[in-house]
């Protein structure tokens, strides 16, 4: 059993995550966007490990996020692994609790504050973040807001768990605040149970994961379409009538990045790494 702390687990997670290859439309260590590298999300990851220590020393989710976010930002590119952040938040303070379990991080995110879903509002003031627009009559919560939202977050006594509720029917993310982490959970088992090196097993869990739902990054911004697409070509990557690495290039080509499902990953690698798994 390995002594880093869950701090180091969390920033391992982050660059085990984005040096698993292939991982169809994503960055990884053979593959780059044109304006988005695999230098940037090691630096991300590097930078992030501030505010994750925050979490582990048991400060709000919410600052704890924030901060994690301004120190991932510390880099050319902005935006490099937000949602794998605020799945990687709940996830480290639960750890530090002694209770890295489903139920031990519901317990985590439901005891989040209006504070804490402030503070989430003001991490989006340090990168661009695509998002759908909000619902009619749900202007003033807007993400896109930032701090300019913090009054309306206040007035309807809003938490971090009540924010993710409500959009955990789009977002893959907030369902699994919503849902007690089962994906992560799940893909963890997957990760712990493979053999070979940790970023392969990486790669084959991201595989699964985009074939069992669809991205709902992609959806955001390819449409559904593409996004249905996509899960189609990783279940017939998993069947064999689709190479995974060709995949991966034709996505990169596209533009089309199934980021929600690499977030998943990252925290999956994260619960794997805290239950023994071996680097």
């Amino acid at each position: 059993m390995s002594d880093r702390t869950a701090t180091q687990n969390a920033e391992l997670a982050l660059l085990l995550e984005v040096a698993g290859t292939p991982k169809p439309g994503n960055v990884d260590r053979r593959r780059d966007f044109d304006d988005l590298r695999f230098e940037h999300f090691m630096a991300g990851a590097v930078g992030a490990r501030p505010g994750l220590a925050l979490a582990a020393d048991g400060e709000p989710v919410g600052r704890a996020f924030e901060r994690a976010v301004a120190g991932m930002a510390d880099q050319s590119a902005g935006n490099t692994q937000f949602g794998a952040l605020l799945l990687l938040s709940p996830l480290v303070a639960a750890a530090s609790d002694g209770d890295l379990t489903p139920s031990g991080a519901d317990t985590v995110v439901r005891d989040t504050s209006v504070a804490d879903a402030a503070d989430f509002y003001r991490a989006f003031e340090h990168v661009d973040v695509a998002v759908d627009d909000p619902p009619d009559g749900m202007e003033p919560l807007d993400v896109r807001r930032g701090s300019e939202a913090v009054p309306t977050l206040e007035e309807r006594g809003l938490t971090l768990f009540d924010v993710m509720s409500r959009s955990a029917d789009v977002d893959g993310v907030a369902a699994e605040w919503a849902c007690e982490f089962g994906r992560v959970f799940d893909a963890a088992e997957w990760i712990l149970a493979d053999d070979g090196p940790v970023t392969d097993s990486a790669s084959r869990a991201f595989v699964r994961l985009l074939a069992e739902e669809v991205d709902t990054f992609v959806v955001t911004r390819n449409g559904s379409d593409a996004a249905a697409e996509v899960q189609r070509r990783a279940r017939a990557v998993l069947d064999g009538d689709e190479d995974a690495a060709a995949l991966a290039d034709e996505l990169v080509e596209r533009d089309i990045n199934p980021g929600t499902t690499a977030d998943l990953v990252a925290g999956a690698l994260f619960v794997a790494l805290e239950r023994g798994l071996v680097v």
